[in-house]
């Protein structure tokens, strides 16, 4: 079974994100969304463990929030942007969404 995880906090003002990265499975989606982008950037506090996931997670982020955010240049690699198509699309393929508040 597969599944997706959006996380729409940022990882410097709540613990959702080091939470779904404990949590979350092998193999598994994480969408960031929101202030939940600010996850994948470079250099920060949670980078050592955004890169340690890449290793067995697939990792996204909302370009649209990016975007609004300013911080398109400030992604690390392996973090793969989408538009809200591809949202839709993570959506259906997945057997379940577990959102992290």
């Amino acid at each position: 079974m597969s599944m997706l995880h959006t996380v729409n906090k940022s990882p410097f003002e709540k613990e959702s994100m080091k939470s779904c990265l404990r949590l979350s499975a092998e193999g598994s989606s994480i969408l960031l969304i929101e202030d939940g982008i600010y996850a994948a950037m470079v250099d920060t506090t949670i980078s050592d463990s955004v890169k340690e996931a890449l290793k067995s997670k697939k990792i996204y982020a909302l370009k649209e929030d990016v975007n609004a955010r300013g911080v398109q240049n400030k992604l690390m690699d392996g973090i793969e942007q989408i538009d809200y198509a591809g949202f839709v699309n993570l959506v259906t393929q997945h057997d379940k969404v577990q959102s992290w508040v």
